[in-house]
């Protein structure tokens, strides 16, 4: 069985009772949630914004993955930071400034993520990737749950190691989007280090037999 992280994505959960799905997180073994921030304009959907992240943390000990699907990422980041968010992922296609957003989350105390569609080609990372810890593949197109995962963006992962491993670097892999028990397989064998889960996590009815599958067991 790999040592994949597994990160089960809240977008999926029941958003009546968000303080019980992330608990339902540390519960399952899985050792990261996921929270999808959406503003509407970067991408379709909207989804909730620091206070909901604020509220939610006393009701995991999991690592707070906040991945902000939003156009200026840059006026959201301290908001999230108070809050109580470990990793803050920001999207390359919507930052002109990017090492200095990186630079502005560390300096808040965390983790810096940079994350990419699936027609933003990796080179667009080149250069901020010795300045993140974080770097998320999206492998659907952001705004929606519940899509199917599209197989070209595992090259990006495959290509992301191989470049992580070439420079010296040690940060984090994660595919996010369509992510299954199938495709958690081919994505462990592309080097993916972090699955990001949404139905496979919270539409399953053994939540702990889930995080096993996907990292690979039976």
């Amino acid at each position: 069985m790999s040592n994949c992280i597994i990160a089960p994505s809240v977008l999926a959960a029941d958003f009546s009772n968000l303080g019980r799905a992330v608990a339902e997180v540390d519960e399952s073994g899985a050792e990261w949630v996921h929270l999808d921030v959406m503003d509407g304009s970067f991408v379709p959907g909207i989804t909730f914004g620091a206070k909901a992240v604020a509220d939610l943390r006393s009701h995991s000990r999991a690592v707070f993955d906040v991945h902000l699907m939003t156009d200026n990422p840059e006026n959201l980041v301290a908001a999230f930071a108070e809050a109580g968010a470990d990793y803050i992922t920001f999207h390359i296609e919507a930052c002109v400034h990017a090492n200095r957003l990186a630079q502005s989350i560390r300096a808040l105390g965390k983790k810096p993520g940079v994350s990419l569609v699936p027609s933003t080609p990796l080179s667009a990372l080149e250069e901020i990737l010795p300045f993140v810890d974080l770097v998320l593949v999206m492998t659907v197109n952001p705004g929606f749950g519940g899509q199917s995962m599209i197989p070209a963006c595992l090259d990006k992962i495959r290509r992301l190691a191989a470049a992580r491993k070439e420079r010296g670097l040690d940060f984090l892999i994660a595919a996010d989007g369509g992510i299954n028990e199938a495709t958690a397989q081919v994505a462990r064998d592309a080097s993916v280090d972090v699955l990001i889960a949404g139905s496979a996590f919270f539409g399953a009815a053994d939540r702990k037999a889930a995080v096993r599958r996907l990292r690979g067991g039976a």
